[in-house]
């Protein structure tokens, strides 16, 4: 398992340039989910006015070929080239130069936010990077003024489900069949007025 310390990754807003590796990210994440997410499914999401997303990051280093190496063959045009993508409608665009770790997002709508997606790429579970994705969403949301955040999880995902309580989701119900996939149950899990200083006073001590 790769190991990454807190202070060498960033969060902050989902870009365009993110998708591809949001994509790869949310496959891995979520293997027998369908439909996927498209380029295009997750571009529009990133233009909705109710939608918010943020990924985990490090900058990547760019390192220009030697003149010996430029002399000899290829590698500087395949480096620049590797800079280049191009979205499925034929238009280029320059690839994130950094390697994203994990993605979450929400939407918001009437004072509550609805948590939609929390994923890490699995060589990087158990570094708190998903506890930092939901800290950064509840302080998202706050700020935002929401009063609420709610989500859905798999009854058979007791390590979420835990994450969750630790930050002051409880259950309040459950969706039958809600995952396509096999026909799982999810728990319907909110949280009590995060504005309220009970709630911002646990969560500062957490933070």
């Amino acid at each position: 398992m790769a190991k990454i310390k807190q202070e060498l990754y960033t969060i902050r807003p989902m870009e365009d340039k993110d998708i591809p590796q949001a994509i790869e990210i949310d496959r891995e994440a979520f293997p027998t989910q369908w439909p996927h997410p498209t380029y295009s499914s997750f571009k529009q999401e990133l233009r909705n006015r109710l939608a918010r997303y943020i990924v985990a990051c490090k900058q990547i280093e760019f390192v220009l070929p030697s003149s010996e190496e430029t002399a000899n063959n290829k590698s500087l045009w395949e480096r620049l080239k590797s800079l280049i993508n191009h979205d499925p409608n034929g238009q280029m665009y320059l690839s994130s130069r950094e390697h994203i770790f994990g993605m979450a997002g929400f939407w918001i709508m009437v004072g509550e936010a609805h948590i939609t997606t929390i994923a890490v790429r699995k060589a990087y579970h158990r570094q708190g990077i998903g506890e930092r994705l939901l800290i950064s969403l509840i302080d998202m949301a706050a700020q935002l003024n929401a009063k609420v955040i709610t989500l859905e999880v798999r009854t058979s995902n007791e390590l979420a489900q835990a994450l969750y309580h630790k930050y002051g989701f409880y259950k309040v119900g459950v969706r039958h069949r809600y995952y396509t996939d096999n026909g799982e149950d999810a728990y319907i899990m909110t949280t009590d007025n995060i504005t309220s200083p009970t709630f911002q006073s646990h969560f500062r001590e957490l933070k």
